[in-house]
């Protein structure tokens, strides 16, 4: 049977829902990524969760793994063609972020973590 969505958005948050895949997405917009280096930026996320949505991510085409043929072996994830076209989306969800930060707490800097993602 087809699969029928209620709204366009649905296919939208199918592919890029939940809490961290958006946040991956954002790191791989400052460019390729190790899965070690993922897990650093992204302390909260578990090594299997960080895992299963990064398998997500590239079977639905949104990111590309590179795997080096050398020792000891090293994988790199970065955003495929595709991947890209959801720059706009993750901007805007950033700027919104911070606009709502503002809005309840008064002040982004007590709230908003200094990292290269934020300035």
């Amino acid at each position: 049977m087809k699969k029928k969505y209620n709204i366009s958005v649905e296919a939208t948050l199918e592919v890029i829902g939940g809490k961290w895949k958006t946040v991956i997405l954002c790191h791989l917009t400052h460019g390729k990524r190790r899965t070690s280096e993922l897990k650093r930026l992204m302390p909260n996320i578990s090594q299997k969760m960080l895992t299963q949505q990064l398998r997500e991510l590239e079977a639905d085409g949104i990111i590309t793994r590179i795997q080096y043929h050398e020792l000891p072996p090293r994988v790199e994830y970065e955003l495929s063609d595709y991947g890209w076209s959801l720059r706009g989306i993750l901007d805007s969800l950033c700027s919104w972020g911070e606009s709502h930060i503002v809005k309840v707490y008064g002040n982004k800097e007590d709230y908003l973590e200094k990292t290269y993602l934020n300035e």
